[in-house]
């Protein structure tokens, strides 16, 4: 379960647009995960930059790495990312579900190319 504090290290971490778009890039890339080069080039940005914000995410708990051969690959930790939304959640309805049930819907899976990082 998600603690308050943690939420809060997630939710800064996210509030950067170019750290928010590399979360969506690993979501959409999946448990095979991305080569922090590509990575770059996707995201639009210099090797150093990717590395700063990928070390935000991780400290954060956003993403994890691991290196396969001379690649660092990165991951989106969906745990952690669904605890993030339970958390926004989990006070939601009140005892009335009709009042999650739209944000339920939009949360619904998607393909990747219904998706823009």
């Amino acid at each position: 379960m998600l603690n308050q504090k943690q939420a809060l290290g997630a939710f800064s971490a996210l509030s950067q647009e170019t750290r928010l778009s590399i979360v969506r890039l690993l979501v959409v890339a999946g448990p095979d995960g991305m080569a922090a080069g590509l990575l770059a080039e996707k995201a639009g940005v210099s090797p150093s930059n990717i590395s700063f914000h990928l070390k935000e995410l991780e400290h954060a708990g956003l993403v994890s790495q691991q290196r396969e051969s001379r690649s660092m690959i990165y991951r989106a930790n969906i745990g952690m990312l669904g605890d993030l939304v339970r958390f926004l959640m989990e006070d939601c309805c009140a005892g009335h579900p009709e009042v999650c049930a739209p944000a339920v819907q939009a949360a619904s899976c998607r393909t990747p190319a219904q998706v823009t990082p």
